[in-house]
């Protein structure tokens, strides 16, 4: 019977080595799972702080959107008093904004508008806080009370 694994070289017979089973030994598995592992810890908070910029960019369009139908009321009524919030347009951000009105209800003369994050929600740590919108155009952004720039940009 002739050997399957054997080669003629220059008039010699080498004999190959076996074939070895592949696999992997616990150590190269436990490197594969602690670059991953260090892989998803950079990641994620990279992922969480983009999904906060697109709720918030949705906060401040619902906000604007929802203005606009505050100035419709008051070019109909010449008062923003019997204006009235939209659900339809504030329910995209259910659990994660309330908006509504600043006082509970605007005046005659004047309105804010305001969107602020549900505690217990991802958006509760976001960096920009209350998001507000007035009568006068005004865009204001505050954290524990605290004015913070450049969320509306």
């Amino acid at each position: 019977m002739v050997d399957t694994r054997a080669t003629w070289t220059r008039g010699r017979k080498t004999q190959l080595r076996p074939l070895s089973l592949g696999g992997f030994t616990l150590i190269e598995l436990m490197i594969v799972v602690a670059v991953v592992a260090i892989l998803a810890a950079i990641a994620l908070p990279s992922y969480n702080s983009y999904i906060q910029k697109g709720r918030r960019a949705d906060a401040m369009s619902a906000l604007l959107e929802l203005a606009q139908a505050v100035e419709r009321s008051f070019t109909l009524n010449n008062s923003y008093a019997s204006a009235t919030i939209d659900t339809s347009i504030t329910s995209r951000l259910t659990g994660y904004y309330s908006i509504g009105f600043a006082t509970g209800s605007p005046t005659a003369t004047g309105y804010t508008l305001q969107a602020v994050p549900v505690s217990g929600s991802s958006q509760a740590s976001d960096s920009c806080g209350t998001l507000a919108v007035t009568s006068t155009g005004s865009r204001t952004a505050t954290t524990g009370g605290v004015s913070v720039s450049g969320c509306w940009n």
